[in-house]
C-alpha cells in the first residue's frame, strides 16, 4: 500500500474517529462494569502480539520495523498480563468467604 497524502488523510480520519468513538462507549459504561469489560478488552492485545511477531519475523524488515515490532510486542504483552492479573483479582473479590471468618 502506497502511503501518499490522500491514504494518510484517510486513516489518521479513521484514527480520530475510532477515538471518539472509544471515548464515546467508554463513557457510557457504569462503573461497576468498567473494570471487568477493560481487562477483557485487553485480551484484544493478542492480535497486536500476533502482529509484532509478524513484523519481527519478516526478513525484508528494517531496523525500524524491527523496533517498533519489538516495543508493540513487549507493550502489548504487557497489556495482556495485566488485564488478566486485573481479571483474577476482581474475580477473587467476589468469591465468597467461608464461615470460620473468612479464612480459606
Amino acid at each position: 500500500m502506497e502511503l501518499n497524502t490522500t491514504t494518510m488523510s484517510l486513516l489518521f480520519f479513521v484514527f480520530v474517529l475510532a477515538m471518539f468513538l472509544g471515548v464515546e462507549l467508554i463513557r457510557k459504561v457504569p462503573s461497576q462494569l468498567h473494570t471487568p469489560l477493560m481487562s477483557g478488552s485487553n485480551a484484544i492485545s493478542g492480535i497486536t502480539i500476533v502482529g509484532a511477531l509478524l513484523a519481527l519475523g519478516h526478513e525484508t524488515s528494517g531496523a525500524v520495523v524491527t523496533l517498533l515490532g519489538a516495543l508493540a510486542l513487549a507493550f502489548a504483552t504487557i497489556n495482556v498480563v495485566g488485564g488478566y492479573l486485573v481479571t483474577d483479582r476482581m474475580l477473587e473479590m467476589f468469591k465468597s468467604k467461608d464461615k470460620q471468618g473468612g479464612q480459606k
